[in-house]
């Protein structure tokens, strides 16, 4: 056990002006995230603090974190794309999520009349990263709005500057970019960035 993921669970992941205070999400899913945080123990991982959230890693790489949200308290398995989900617990958080896969709970209630499936699901997230598989990402799969392609050409060393990005990076800005339908829109956006 990590003394630095006792801190996290009595002040919160302090990112936000509300850690520490009555009003932070970790509080609100304190017992929840014990319980995640004793069963994720249970199979071997190692704890540490990453992000400002308990991560837990196996031979250094990561394989999930445990985390406090408004609605729900979670498991996020960063290749957990690359799990089987025979039991349809697996979600993506986001609809342009590519890799990573959460596990939702409200109660503890739910962990503990799970505890063997979600183990299951674990011990798998583990095995592939001891197997050393890696999810397969395609290379800027969004369109690159003509207004970033100006702003390239217009300055090279922005365009360097992205290309020195990581591809997660680069393709949250892609996507950010592209959102509005006015180019004028798309222009400011790419302008304040």
């Amino acid at each position: 056990m990590n003394s630095k993921i006792d801190h996290y669970l009595v002040n919160g992941c302090m990112r936000c002006p509300l850690g520490s205070t009555p009003d932070c999400k970790v509080l609100d899913w304190q017992e929840e995230l014990k319980a995640l945080r004793a069963l994720v123990l249970d199979c071997g991982l190692t704890e540490e603090l990453k992000w400002g959230v308990p991560c837990y890693t196996y031979q250094g790489k990561n394989v999930l974190i445990v985390s406090a949200f408004k609605a729900y308290a979670a498991l996020s398995f960063f290749k957990g794309s690359l799990l089987t989900n025979e039991h349809n617990l697996l979600e993506k958080p986001g609809e342009n999520t590519k890799a990573s896969r959460v596990i939702r709970f409200t109660t503890v209630h739910e962990i503990a009349d799970r505890e063997d499936t979600l183990k299951a699901c674990i011990f798998e997230a583990i095995e592939v990263e001891r197997l050393g598989l890696q999810v397969e990402f395609k290379k800027n799969p969004e369109p690159v709005p003509d207004e970033l392609r100006s702003k390239w050409e217009e300055d090279p060393m922005f365009k360097a500057a992205f290309d020195a990005l990581t591809p997660g990076r680069q393709r949250g800005y892609i996507l950010h970019f592209s959102q509005p339908k006015q180019s004028k829109t798309r222009l400011s956006r790419i302008e304040k960035c």
